[in-house]
């Protein structure tokens, strides 16, 4: 632009993506209730809020799970976010298996052949997270308000290192999060427990 090779650009201004303050708990399961049982909802993003509002995951990570990160034994269908993988309530767990048989008429070829769960437009690369973030927000879903929501719901049942683990997510961050929810696990020491029994 300096040497006047290319004409001036104006970039859209900033966009604030940082969503300021959590959901109220009754206002996160209404969501949840409305994007697990409304059929005019696009498949893809109800499998995505489902992930956000229940298991209070990031969409850089949902993005990046495989369908080789679902299994179904007939019995219980996981998702692995951590090890061991949770299971995904019946209603999580038939949209999930819905949503990876109609994968196959997403409208970008290589959705076919992709083993990422939400495959992006380019071959071999999943969706990109801001693209997940706008399908979201387009059915009413505010993913970082909603995924702060769950964990701090989470943190009121559990200990913040279960929960952490369980999730996949940083210890530190988890445990502010029950300081701030109110919870009473703060005392709770996150050894191996399992060597005591």
């Amino acid at each position: 632009m300096k040497t006047g090779r290319m004409p001036r650009l104006t970039l859209p201004p900033t966009v604030i993506t940082q969503d300021p303050e959590p959901l109220h708990q009754h206002r996160r399961l209404a969501i949840l209730r409305r994007v697990l049982n409304d059929d005019s909802l696009p498949l893809r993003a109800r499998v995505a809020a489902a992930l956000v509002l229940l298991y209070a995951q990031p969409v850089s990570r949902i993005v990046r799970l495989t369908i080789d990160g679902v299994t179904d034994d007939e019995a219980t269908v996981t998702v692995h976010l951590e090890d061991p993988p949770p299971p995904l309530p019946e209603p999580v767990a038939d949209l999930m298996l819905a949503y990876i048989q109609s994968r196959q008429q997403l409208p970008y070829a290589s959705s076919k052949s992709s083993q990422w769960l939400f495959p992006g437009r380019q071959p071999g690369q999943p969706m990109n997270p801001v693209s997940l973030q706008v399908h979201l927000r387009e059915i009413g879903v505010p993913p970082q308000r909603g995924r702060t929501s769950a964990i701090r719901q989470l943190v009121l049942q559990a200990p913040a290192p279960v929960i952490a683990k369980a999730l996949g997510n940083h210890d530190k961050a988890t445990t502010r999060l029950v300081t701030e929810a109110g919870g009473t696990w703060s005392r709770y020491a996150p050894s191996d427990h399992e060597r005591h029994r």
